[in-house]
């Protein structure tokens, strides 16, 4: 289900359209448990100037290794959940969990879109035993699972000084 995000108001007073989410399900299965897969589909600009040997935008492989903004943070991911349950079902096997996808395209802007959705859509969560967030590096070429999260804590501090030499004599 495409969930509407609204509008930021910009300093201007124009009314920005925010992209919509996806909140998804798999799944309603109650001797199961719930897992929610949690995923950004936005990125932080990229310029060549930036580093990049190909355009950042643009999906290259060059020795096995496929190179593009996103590709880890976090668009890499998202596909490969999508392609665990699409092997499960090509593979006609039985999923062990029911699922649930957030997937968002604002988590490089703002976190206040994500937590109104997660407020507004309560009862989407109430069932779910485990959050998954892939949202992280990757250490190595191998998978790996990150067991702990950091956050963010944004300040604006103002500093003033005298006007006159403040020294002791």
């Amino acid at each position: 289900e495409m969930i509407d995000l609204g509008f930021e108001k910009l300093e201007s007073g124009e009314n920005l359209p925010q992209p919509p989410a996806v909140l998804a399900q798999l799944g309603r299965d109650p001797k199961k448990p719930t897992v929610c897969f949690y995923g950004h589909v936005d990125v932080q600009p990229a310029k060549m100037e930036d580093g990049w040997d190909t355009d950042p935008y643009t999906m290259t492989e060059k020795d096995g290794n496929l190179y593009a903004r996103g590709a880890t943070d976090n668009k890499g991911p998202v596909l490969a959940w999508l392609n665990a349950v699409e092997t499960y079902r090509a593979l006609k096997k039985d999923i062990p969990v029911n699922l649930k996808f957030v997937i968002e395209g604002l988590e490089e802007a703002s976190p206040e879109p994500l937590e109104n959705l997660v407020k507004r859509q309560e009862a989407f969560f109430t069932d779910v035993d485990y959050i998954v967030i892939s949202d992280n590096v990757l250490l190595s070429r191998k998978p790996a699972l990150t067991y702990g999260t950091r956050g963010d804590a944004y300040f604006f501090i103002e500093v003033t000084q005298y006007l006159k030499d403040r020294k002791s004599t």
